[in-house]
């Protein structure tokens, strides 16, 4: 065991004399010494002025990237501690995931071809309350996180129960997330009332509004599952904190008719009549919005989570998505949770929500490629107030990207780099994964998380889920 040890202290010396050469030589040619360059035969940067790089390096250093430009250009200025070399992979920002409950991953294939409000009140509300603990979202934020990292999504919102918990999964995995604390009418597994909801949501605010990863949330369910007090006393806490506001909003049909039946008014006309609306919420859905209800929301700067394939599953509607960006409205794409989708894979959000409102306008130029993936990375990061950090490869934001495979059969041949990655690419093309400048996935192997014992720990829970709803 000592000459073990030996040889590794050994080891590890001759790796800083190599590391001590490469800084020594970097200072005498002028190179600058970071701690990682990627290279790629093609980097997507959806930048201001969408460059595509071919080929292009990225160089890093620490969480931070210095500089982004042809890969010769790159290597005469920097040099790395490490590189990276992704030979014929596409890297690109990481996807944005900015709508789901990742927990309910654990409720995947639990209740299909359901109409949402039969869905909801008949299945999920009933499973949530007998099986929803700490353990449950633990054991589920690690699996929907797992496949995320899989599926090329770096940064991903979240509205569930006991989001402390999911921070702390998050967190350590290296992730970044926008998790909003739940706050809902009637008894929910954290809370009793939405008072002791609002408490719980202040207190995760203050614990963790600082943290570099994870950026807390106030997440007052729908209009029509809390009352004025309730979403009044929400905003109130997250403008306070400055922090986001995530709600669903006007996702069915019947949703707007209670609106009516209540307040005759719409349900963006409600939230807007009582103050609720602002910069810095985000609402899910939006499939039933008005030409007003739209006016409305471009006028407060209130963004738009777009969730295709879960309004599609559900039948509750197409979102006028059209309309939303025609009046300025940004629109991120999200995946809404795994119960209702079935799957958390970002790709496949971008190629749904372009090919739905190709066929739904009978016109095959809206919602080109290049503007569905600018809704899963730059729009998604404006929707969650994070475009300053994260959602193009840019000099002076962090350095979150992934890379994508090219070379099966399916992606053969490429020739537009921006279409092939919106209707050729899938989640598991996804190869490479660094968040913050930190590797989460090095060659389809996640790094962070132990693949077998997450899996192993999902398949007990869906046990005990199965036993408490039967």
């Amino acid at each position: 065991m000592m000459r073990r040890a030996g040889r590794a202290v050994a080891g590890a010396a001759s790796v800083a004399v190599l590391v001590g050469a490469g800084v020594a030589a970097s200072q005498a040619d002028g190179r600058r010494h970071v701690s990682l360059i990627v290279r790629g035969e093609t980097v997507v940067t959806m930048d201001a002025a969408r460059r595509i790089l071919s080929p292009g390096a990225i160089a890093i250093d620490g969480d931070a990237i210095v500089a982004i430009d042809a890969a010769d250009t790159v290597n005469r200025g920097f040099v790395g501690g490490e590189v990276l070399d992704l030979g014929s992979d596409v890297v690109l920002p990481g996807l944005v995931n900015t709508h789901g409950h990742v927990p309910m991953v654990l409720f995947r294939g639990l209740a299909d071809d359901l109409a949402l409000m039969d869905w909801l009140e008949h299945y999920i509300f009933p499973a949530e309350a007998k099986t929803v603990t700490r353990t449950f979202v633990r054991t589920g934020g690690r699996l929907g996180i797992l496949e995320m990292i899989r599926s090329g999504t770096t940064t991903f919102a979240d509205m569930y129960y006991f989001e402390e918990e999911l921070a702390e999964v998050a967190r350590a995995a290296g992730i970044r997330s926008v998790l909003g604390q739940s706050v809902i009418a009637f008894p929910a597994p954290d809370a009793a009332t939405p008072a002791e909801a609002l408490a719980r949501a202040t207190s995760f605010v203050e614990a963790w509004k600082d943290d570099p990863l994870v950026t807390p949330a106030v997440a007052p369910h729908s209009m029509y599952t809390l009352d004025e007090v309730s979403l009044t006393a929400a905003r109130d806490l997250a403008r306070r904190h400055g922090v986001p506001v995530l709600i669903h909003l006007a996702e069915t049909k019947e949703e707007v008719e209670i609106a009516r039946e209540r307040y005759a008014m719409s349900p963006a006309e409600y939230l807007e009549s009582i103050g609720f609306w602002g910069p810095g919420v985000l609402a899910a859905h939006g499939v039933w919005l008005t030409p007003s209800d739209i006016e409305i929301l471009a006028s407060r700067q209130v963004a738009v989570s777009h969730n295709p394939e879960s309004n599609m599953k559900l039948a509750s509607g197409i979102a006028p998505v059209l309309g939303l960006l025609a009046a300025g409205v940004v629109v991120g794409l999200g995946t809404d949770g795994a119960a209702s989708n079935n799957d958390l894979d970002m790709f496949e959000a971008m190629r749904e929500a372009a090919l739905l409102h190709k066929v739904a306008t009978g016109d095959p130029r809206v919602v080109p490629a290049p503007e569905a993936l600018a809704m899963a990375t730059i729009d998604g990061a404006r929707a969650l107030g994070l475009d300053d950090r994260v959602g193009s490869l840019e000099v002076g934001k962090r350095a979150d990207l992934i890379s994508v495979s090219t070379r099966g059969a399916r992606q053969t041949p490429l020739y537009e780099p921006v279409s092939h990655l919106v209707y050729v690419a899938r989640g598991h093309d996804v190869r490479t994964s660094i968040v913050n400048g930190r590797m989460l996935m090095r060659g389809g192997v996640v790094l962070t998380l132990d693949e077998a014992t997450v899996v192993a720990e999902a398949r007990e829970m869906m046990t005990a889920v199965r036993a408490a709803i039967h």
